[in-house]
């Protein structure tokens, strides 16, 4: 079981739809965020994409000094990049990270902001567009390994001795993310990602999805491996959890939910569509309406885009449902919380333990093996305090 955590680039604070108790996102926060996720043990970390964030690819960059182990899931965009210019990127990435880099394809589905960005086609071109733009970036990136160059002629995209000098660290590419909820994603999953990622349905809804891909990969004679975008909220009761869970949305006024509403209601996301049915467009509001299955909680996606549910409770419930999750065939978990600097201590603190994926203590390199916690009355460390009650 991989856990990841989240880079808040498109802002962070403690409740939603506010200024209310928010933060700046400057290089030293990100850096706090990064090092936590790092030193708690955390596979890596997600880097959103949009016009509503800063550019993945100069965040991921400029932490690459401040981590040591953390992956960074980095997106590229169809359209917005050329795949010979996004495999040099992935590549030179890769080399200097040390192999830490994952590509996440992300082929977009808020029109209006893909026609800021010069892009016009409509979703059924578009995902034409992703399977010849990952097709020509794995070619040109596989080929690299032994100086090959690369000659693709589509109906949306070609290059002519596509070439790559300096190949990445990790053969015969870095990993393909990929999300989408549409019958033409499952196909694009199928055939070319390493792994499928699905928001946070109910499991019900996930194993469909997940059952969906496989089998469409298995006519292709490929495997894929699968992954959830969840926010969580975990406390040490359910009570002070759902309290919580009601807090992160008490600034949000109706004005916000119905604005916020309107704008997912005019996307072509199928996986928007699909969030918004989970609470009715913002029509649900109440923790009995918007708790859509047991402990999973659609109260984010009342104004947030994209993922849009977070599971709720104490360490044993989350660490139970997520290995739910884990039961249907995930393996990957992306989560976050907000702020996402406290919620990333608190999560792994409180539910690591508790998960087959045992956290790993890397405090100062790896030279400190304990005592944790603060020693009490110059004498005793806690865990002995504890071994003893």
């Amino acid at each position: 079981m991989q856990i990841f955590w989240f880079l808040p680039t498109h802002g962070d604070a403690r409740y939603l739809g506010t200024s209310e108790g928010a933060r700046p996102i400057d290089l030293a926060y990100l850096q706090q965020i990064a090092g936590a996720a790092d030193n708690l043990g955390y596979e890596g970390v997600l880097i959103p994409t949009g016009r509503s964030c800063e550019d993945p690819w100069v965040i991921a960059s400029s932490l690459i000094g401040a981590t040591k182990k953390l992956k960074f899931l980095v997106a590229v965009r169809p359209g917005l990049h050329q795949p010979s210019l996004a495999a040099r990127m992935a590549a030179t990435f890769d080399r200097l990270s040390g192999g830490r880099l994952l590509v996440n394809l992300v082929t977009g589905g808020d029109q209006a902001e893909l026609e800021g960005d010069g892009v016009y086609l409509d979703h059924a071109s578009r995902y034409e567009q992703s399977a010849e733009f990952i097709r020509i970036w794995r070619e040109i990136i596989a080929r690299s390994q032994d100086g090959q160059a690369f000659d693709y002629e589509g109906k949306h995209l070609s290059v002519k001795g596509a070439k790559l000098l300096y190949p990445p660290v990790q053969k015969p590419y870095p990993p393909v993310w990929f999300g989408g909820s549409s019958a033409p994603a499952h196909e694009l999953a199928a055939e070319q990602v390493d792994a499928y990622l699905t928001w946070g349905e109910p499991p019900a809804e996930v194993a469909k999805k997940i059952a969906d891909v496989r089998a469409r990969a298995e006519r292709k004679g490929r495997r894929v491996e699968f992954g959830i975008r969840l926010h969580v909220i975990v406390r040490e009761t359910e009570d002070a959890a759902w309290k919580a869970a009601e807090e992160l949305i008490s600034r949000v006024d109706d004005e916000t939910v119905i604005r916020a509403q309107a704008a997912f209601a005019r996307m072509d996301s199928e996986g928007q569509r699909r969030m918004a049915a989970l609470h009715a467009g913002g029509a649900k509001r109440t923790r009995a309406e918007l708790e859509i299955a047991p402990n999973l909680w659609a109260g984010v996606g009342l104004v947030r885009g994209g993922a849009g549910t977070a599971l709720v409770g104490d360490a044993k419930t989350v660490a139970a449902r997520i290995e739910e999750y884990a039961a249907l065939g995930l393996d990957k978990f992306i989560l976050s919380g907000y702020p996402h600097l406290e919620e990333a201590y608190r999560f792994a603190e409180l539910v690591f333990p508790l998960l087959s994926r045992k956290a790993k203590t890397r405090l100062a390199g790896g030279s400190l093996s304990g005592p944790f916690g603060e020693v009490v009355a110059n004498l005793d460390a806690p865990s002995r305090l504890v071994s003893q009650s």
